[in-house]
């Protein structure tokens, strides 16, 4: 687990420095500090989103910790088992803030901090709900990407020990917004066109339910917007905000790639190009298209299935994208390798092109967003599917 070797150093010497705050004069009491870290988006898919941790000073005794949400074991044999399954084992672990500010510093990212006017008593009681959450028995919980993670914790710990008055900022614009184009600005901004495509594929209806503006705070960004207007007691939550980090410019995915919706059109022009063409030499080299594509949609559609089946979470339910990744096509592309001649693919392949001509034209009614460059895709399955059903 990253940062495991210092878990149980951090904690024993946390409850000593606290235990003895808890006990210490108001003077004592009233130089502790807690503040929200957050980070910004890195480079991988699994940083592109920030991260956000807390920060805790005792400057009395010389003890400045973070605790962060974060941390997970990838060295689990049954790691990726669970990560498919939708089981995702993320723990608490504090560590010296010195060790967290070298991480973000050497991976370029930036570090934002967000002191919090609480009094010495909800300071108090904040600190030791933390130290409470990171014992053996309380740090683990299972994340869920958009409502159960780093931020969401951090988010609710300080919100449910800062007092009863405390109200965060509106951070959503006017219109209706989802969790689906909350990710998109992410991954968008970073370039990860493919990502998003991929992303658009497996994640299901579900991540087109409208946000409201708690629920936008699962993002560490808008945490810290809703923070920093945010008021407790008729005052400003954030009392200051201080750069911690400056962050370097995001790489993204490599400029020379061809984003989805460019690359799948140009193969929709070129197969609608030699089908029309109608020639023996070209009809045979269409025949292997048309096997791996079938195959590779069957395929495609017996994964999504799977994860809406077998998931503990709902993310990967309801995906529309099933109406065109169908796992059927497998079998399709199996008896159209072996005997392309069989008139019950003739009769399949009819009502695919029937099926596919009708998501096309239900496109903006369906109840997911489907990405751009499924569009291309459906031209593609309309166009081969019609020439099969001959």
């Amino acid at each position: 687990m990253k940062k495991a070797p210092v878990l149980l150093l951090a904690l024993v010497l946390l409850c000593s420095t606290f235990a003895k705050a808890q006990s210490g004069t108001d003077s004592s009491d009233c130089r502790l500090r807690v503040s929200l870290l957050t980070c910004s988006p890195g480079d991988e898919l699994y940083s592109t989103f920030g991260h956000t941790a807390i920060r805790v000073i005792d400057s009395a005794r010389s003890m400045d910790y973070v605790f962060n949400y974060g941390t997970f074991d990838d060295r689990d044999p049954q790691f990726y088992t669970k990560f498919t399954k939708g089981i995702m084992l993320y723990a608490l672990s504090a560590y010296p803030f010195s060790d967290f500010v070298y991480e973000y510093s050497s991976a370029g990212r930036g570090v934002i901090e967000q002191e919090l006017r609480l009094t010495c008593e909800h300071k108090k009681a904040l600190i030791h709900a933390l130290m409470r959450n990171n014992t053996e028995d309380n740090r683990y919980y299972n994340y869920y990407f958009h409502t159960d993670n780093c931020t969401t914790r951090a988010r609710d710990m300080i919100t449910q020990h800062a007092g009863d008055s405390v109200s965060l900022a509106n951070v959503l614009p006017g219109k209706k917004i989802t969790y689906r184009n909350l990710i998109h600005q992410y991954l968008d901004s970073s370039g990860m066109f493919w990502s998003k495509f991929g992303i658009d594929i497996l994640l299901g209806a579900n991540l087109d339910a409208a946000v409201n503006n708690k629920g936008a705070m699962f993002l560490p960004d808008y945490l810290m917007k809703g923070m920093d207007k945010a008021t407790v007691d008729g005052q400003p939550l954030v009392s200051a905000t201080t750069t911690i980090l400056p962050a370097a410019a995001l790489s993204g995915e490599s400029k020379t790639a061809v984003a989805p919706v460019m690359f799948f059109a140009i193969l929709l022009l070129t197969i609608t190009a030699l089908s029309v063409m109608n020639k023996d030499g070209l009809n045979q080299m269409l025949y292997i298209f048309d096997v791996i594509f079938f195959l590779f949609l069957g395929l495609l559609g017996t994964l999504l299935l799977t994860l809406w089946l077998i998931r503990v979470d709902d993310v990967c339910r309801n995906n529309y994208n099933l109406l065109w990744a169908i796992p059927t096509h497998l079998i399709a592309a199996l008896a159209l390798l072996f005997n392309s001649r069989r008139t019950w693919l003739r009769k399949y392949f009819r009502i695919i092109t029937m099926l596919t001509g009708l998501v096309l034209v239900c496109w903006f009614f369906l109840p997911q967003q489907l990405n751009p460059a499924i569009a291309p895709i459906l031209g593609l399955i309309l166009v081969r599917s019609f020439y099969r059903s001959k």
